[in-house]
């Protein structure tokens, strides 16, 4: 399987050096120097780390193949990935093989299934592809032990605790629970004015 590891983002400085996107639990080891990692799109590479720092909450590294900031630039948008098996990191797990694990609560409900891994700023979070008697959605789920408190690959599943309304069969439950109220009778303008009319003309009689 392949695992991205990082993506390369803005240059950093003028000697070649770019900023990372990082997808990987373990950068000391994927980037390390001397390590040579394929790309995609594959005619950017491969890439071979001539250097690999921790610079303030990013890491920072330097390909052989690019020598200067105009070539770092160049590299900008470029996912690096290796080959791998399955995750030997602790409570990690990689997008590939969360995909296709049945997503279920703590009674056995079945929620539906996983589509993928996404990462923002914030935490990773769980694509759920939810079919509803409406159609399929897909919900974004934290990737959080509070939210996700069991990851069984070798079961196939994962068990959600989430918090009310998060999953979209909450909501088109909820929709479905709430009561047809009928519309107040508005009268008729014409017919009220009329009414009226009526009135006086008898109280003058």
């Amino acid at each position: 399987m392949e695992l991205t590891v990082a993506r390369i983002g803005r240059a950093h400085g003028l000697k070649g050096e770019v900023a990372l996107d990082l997808r990987t639990d373990d950068p000391a080891e994927r980037l390390g120097v001397g390590q040579v990692l394929r790309t995609v799109p594959p005619e950017a590479g491969p890439l071979t780390v001539t250097r690999a720092r921790a610079h303030q909450d990013r890491w920072v590294v330097m390909f052989a193949e690019a020598a200067d900031r105009t070539a770092a630039e160049g590299l900008r948008g470029v996912e690096l990935v290796v080959d791998v098996d399955a995750s030997d990191e602790e409570d990690a797990w990689y997008p590939h093989e969360l995909r296709g694990l049945r997503a279920e609560l703590a009674d056995g409900t079945v929620v539906g299934e996983v589509a993928g891994l996404e990462h923002l700023p914030a935490h990773d979070v769980l694509v759920v592809s939810e079919p509803l008697p409406t159609g399929t959605v897909r919900t974004l789920v934290p990737f959080v032990t509070a939210i996700v408190p069991v990851v069984d690959v070798a079961g196939g599943r994962v068990v959600l605790d989430p918090p009310g309304g998060l999953l979209a069969r909450d909501a088109e439950a909820a929709a479905a629970a709430e009561p047809d109220v009928p519309e107040p009778d508005v009268p008729d303008s014409d017919a009220a004015e009329s009414d009226s009319a009526g009135s006086d003309a008898d109280g003058r009689a």
